[in-house]
């Protein structure tokens, strides 16, 4: 009997050290402990941090300014700090926690389409016939052929138109046909709020587009409201460029000087019927917004149109959509502005609309399908080549627009330090805004911001959600990688400044470690 007692002892002790050593090993214990005390994790997905961690420091006043600062309150915050150099981590505060990005889900998309596309890559727009020319008529159908460029401005259509007139074709005995097939017809991704479809972030995505001017906004136009010269009067309401695509429903009036400017702009839902309300002070200054439309194909080819209209070309058909039939010939082709180039205004300015066609031309790149979803699949295998843990992610859009895609700061700053050893680094690393600079092709969304350090770094701002991850130089001349993702701040806007205080607070530390 006595033996039975040992033996049972025995193995109640053997179950007890089992399931302590197995709890205190498992992923769900070691995400508790980074939540009792931070800078734990070290350990906890070497897939992800590719053997790059360290035992990081406290930073005694960044964790006093975290407790203390009144915005942080209530919210979530997560840092990661590593060295540009080697890529240890230096520093971490819920570095493995899944967080909202925001824009900082650029740097992602950025990244794989560099990879997969090339600094090269352009996006052609062409121009079939399934028609024979006879005596200055084009017996059959012109096409125009959208492949996802977004930089299409109102004189690249009357470029189309004059290049078309020199090709001999006076009268086009057929239709006028926009292609915009390279593409799904999935015009918003699947997060976007409702209340963003009408402004000019939030444009619909199509392969065939145009945007107002070389901020590239594509899928939008500009809305610009005048005072009128009387006290009651009209304002004036311009559109650019100037389409009758676009209707306008003006109630708004023209108040005294001492009346404080309120207009407001919407797009009635599934129309191109903007509303202007609201009172604007005589003599103020205009009130100038980019607005998304619905249905920018059909934006685009009424641009073309125009243009064919001005070239004095007829045609007996009608303006619609359909796709290049197989009997067509190509007749020219435009091409874009490369990707390096086309990643200035995207990460400086922080282009929504650029990060989603970038993520639909990869899926067509790789897949041959041109939707988030095949641009999403392409986006994870690169990252997983890189080596990190894409079942730690949520990604569900190319721009970070999306409340549901979540990223840990510690995967970001791991990208980071890798993607500088790929040979176009310098075109990714030169299209992040900078610190104070006030050119906004330089400065970009940072033009404003920390203009007493030198960082390089993407912003990102959606509703409670602030961030920035990127680049910053020590006064050692040592560089950092930094990535921080503050969420459920009661009003974004308070955001940057915070932000901005950290970076500081981590360059000053850092600063002193390095001098020793």
């Amino acid at each position: 009997m006595n033996f039975y007692k040992i033996g049972f002892g025995v193995l109640s002790i053997f179950f007890i050290v089992f399931v302590i050593a197995t709890f205190s090993s498992s992923p769900e214990s070691r995400q508790a402990q980074s939540v009792e005390g931070k800078n734990t994790l070290k350990h906890e997905s070497k897939s992800v941090l590719n053997n790059l961690e360290a035992e990081a420091i406290e930073i005694t006043s960044l964790d006093d300014y975290l407790r203390s600062e009144p915005v942080l309150q209530g919210a979530l915050i997560g840092i990661s700090v590593r060295s540009a150099s080697d890529g240890k981590l230096l520093y971490e505060h819920f570095g493995n926690t899944r967080l909202r990005p925001a824009s900082n889900m650029k740097l992602l998309t950025g990244f794989a389409a560099l990879n997969v596309l090339g600094e090269d890559y352009q996006f052609s727009t062409e121009i079939w016939t399934n028609g024979k020319l006879e005596s200055n008529t084009l017996k059959g159908n012109l096409y125009l052929k959208g492949k996802g460029d977004p930089t299409l401005l109102q004189e690249d259509f009357e470029a189309f138109a004059t290049e078309i007139r020199e090709n001999g074709i006076e009268m086009i005995d057929g239709d006028i046909i926009g292609d915009d097939s390279w593409y799904d017809d999935v015009r918003l991704s699947r997060d976007l709020d409702w209340t963003d479809e009408h402004w000019y972030y939030g444009a619909q995505i199509s392969a065939l587009t145009a945007s107002p001017n070389k901020d590239y906004d594509a899928g939008s136009v500009i809305v610009q409201v005048t005072p009128g010269n009387k006290v009651g009067e009209k304002p004036k309401v311009s559109i650019s460029p100037d389409t009758p695509y676009i209707q306008i429903a003006n109630t708004s009036t023209t108040s005294t000087a001492s009346v404080e400017e309120d207009i407001t702009l919407e797009r009635k839902h599934g129309t191109n019927t903007f509303t202007v309300e609201g009172s604007i002070p005589i003599g103020a200054a205009n009130v100038t917004e980019w607005m998304a439309v619905w249905e920018p194909t059909e934006y685009a080819m009424d641009l073309f149109k125009q243009a064919l209209q001005k070239q004095g070309i007829t045609w007996t058909g009608t303006v619609k959509r359909g796709i290049v039939s197989e009997n067509s010939k190509l007749l020219f082709t435009h091409d874009s502005m490369p990707l390096s180039e086309l990643l200035i205004p995207f990460m400086k300015l922080s282009n929504n609309v650029h990060a989603e066609v970038m993520m639909k031309e990869m899926g067509q790149f790789v897949h041959g399908e041109g939707s988030w979803e095949k641009g999403i699949e392409v986006v994870e295998s690169e990252l997983e080549k890189m080596g990190l843990d894409t079942k730690n992610l949520v990604i569900r859009d190319g721009s970070g627009i999306s409340h549901v895609t979540l990223l840990p700061p510690n995967q970001i700053t791991q990208l980071l330090y890798l993607v500088q050893e790929k040979d176009w680094f310098s075109t990714y690393y030169n299209s992040l805004p900078v610190s104070g600079n006030p050119e906004r092709m330089i400065g970009g969304t940072l033009r404003s911001r920390m203009n007493d350090i030198a960082v390089q770094a993407k912003t990102g701002t959606i509703a409670g959600v602030s961030t920035l991850s990127g680049y910053v130089d020590t006064a050692s001349s040592e560089k950092l990688i930094f990535s921080i993702l503050l969420n459920n701040i009661i009003d974004e806007d308070d955001g940057p400044q915070v932000i901005d205080q950290i970076v500081r607070l981590l360059k000053d530390e850092f600063s002193v470690s390095s001098n020793g």
